[in-house]
């Protein structure tokens, strides 16, 4: 024991990257825990550290026997361990995945596929003359617009966007949010712009959208029901007659920054 303590007192002083490196187990410990909480895996964990907890007092007492058994057995626990918790690793995977350095390098193609699904819906509401109203979220936050409509967070799909402008559905009026590539929340309320100097020939939609785009950065995309008009609101002005490819042009533009 007490070679044990002298040995643990000559330990080199702890360094910077001593403390990085406990800083990167700590922060792995904290998001696998928040992982597997409220799931089957804790219960399992739980039973894992008992395990190794009776290996280690088999070690401390004469417990040969259980020591033996333990120790055999923990060849198989790797393999048992994908079995049992292949889920668990999948989703584990998938929210490493998703965290900001790797979103980094995945952002540009879910702006594109963002981007094709607003510009698929929109051409196919202009066709049908359906009228829409649907605001892409910038570097402001539209929070507000989102807690005033109902609540959906669903990927985001041009079927979906048909579904809620069809005629008669109840998230027909109002207006569709996307936050982070996803329909946040429909049938939204927006703020009409007060502005004098615009057409007399713009309705409640349009003067909707615009009057979103006055507050913040946002990009709302506007179909009228009358002519099927597709148009573009930004920074409180209004972009009219855009076609499939120059719809797809300008938001490519002003959400990626690049040109189409």
């Amino acid at each position: 024991m007490t070679d044990y303590l002298q040995n643990l007192l000559r330990r080199p002083p702890v360094g910077w990257w001593d403390l990085l490196d406990i800083l990167a187990v700590s922060v792995l410990i904290y998001e696998a825990l928040k992982l597997i909480r409220g799931t089957r895996a804790v219960q399992m964990a739980a039973g894992s550290l008992l395990v190794l907890a009776l290996f280690y007092v088999s070690q401390l007492a004469p417990l040969q026997t259980l020591n033996w058994l333990i120790r055999n057995a923990l060849v198989y626990v790797a393999f048992a361990a994908i079995v049992l918790f292949q889920s668990d690793i999948r989703r584990a995977l998938a929210h490493f995945g998703q965290a900001p350095f790797f979103r980094y390098f995945t952002r540009l193609q879910a702006s594109d596929e963002t981007i094709e699904e607003v510009v698929v819906a929109a051409t196919m509401l202009s066709e049908k003359k359906v009228g829409a109203i649907i605001a892409l979220e910038r570097e402001i936050g539209l929070r507000n617009y989102i807690e005033s409509g109902i609540p959906l967070d669903a990927t985001l799909t041009y079927d979906l966007l048909l579904t809620i402008f069809k005629p008669g559905s109840p998230l027909h009026d109002g207006a569709v949010i996307l936050q982070e590539g996803r329909v946040a929340a429909a049938a939204c309320f927006l703020p009409l712009t007060v502005n004098p100097r615009l057409s007399r020939e713009l309705g409640t939609r349009h003067r909707a959208a615009i009057g979103l785009t006055e507050e913040n950065d946002a990009v709302a995309i506007v179909v009228s029901e009358e002519t099927g008009t597709v148009s573009i609101a930004l920074d409180g002005g209004i972009e009219r007659g855009l076609t499939q490819d120059g719809l797809r042009a300008r938001l490519r533009l002003l959400i990626q920054g690049r040109k189409g």
